[in-house]
């Protein structure tokens, strides 16, 4: 049985020149644990950058062929923006991992990145443009109010 984890915390690090940023140790931990290296890609719905295991986009890959005519222009349009922007990032001896200019870009990084966990995933940010994303997604769920129902292990209620 595979362990469980989760991406957690919101932590800055310094980006260097070169493009190159430290992972959080914790997240490093993930994947010395799992044996995976990160895979990123440029965030489909916000100016970001997502980060994930290659087991979960794996599943995703799973889901979409299951789920989408295999020759759809959806599922072409939805994989050519994943699956084709995504590339696996190994992270060197002093936990950092190179992001490229691409990324970079579409995420307005320059000398600092935020990683913000989000349980199986997580995100890296400007931290201003993250400052904001926070005040707006903390706004929406207090007006909001989402109820969630949290069913104990094992299914029994």
């Amino acid at each position: 049985m595979r362990k469980s984890f989760l991406f957690l915390d919101t932590i800055i690090n310094k980006v260097d020149a070169k493009g190159r940023v430290s992972l959080p140790s914790d997240y490093r931990a993930i994947l010395k644990d799992l044996s995976t290296e990160i895979v990123c890609y440029r965030s489909l719905s916000a100016p970001c950058i997502e980060g994930c295991t290659e087991e979960l986009l794996d599943k995703l890959a799973t889901d979409i062929e299951s789920s989408m005519d295999f020759f759809s222009q959806e599922q072409d349009d939805l994989t050519n923006l994943i699956f084709g922007d995504a590339k696996r990032f190994p992270f060197d001896s002093t936990g950092r991992i190179v992001l490229s200019e691409k990324l970079l870009k579409h995420a307005q990084i320059t000398d600092a990145a935020v990683f913000v966990g989000k349980g199986r995933k997580f995100q890296i940010w400007n931290p201003q443009n993250w400052e904001k994303e926070e005040a707006r997604i903390r706004a929406e769920v207090l007006k909001k109010r989402p109820q969630l129902s949290v069913k104990p292990e094992g299914g029994a209620e």
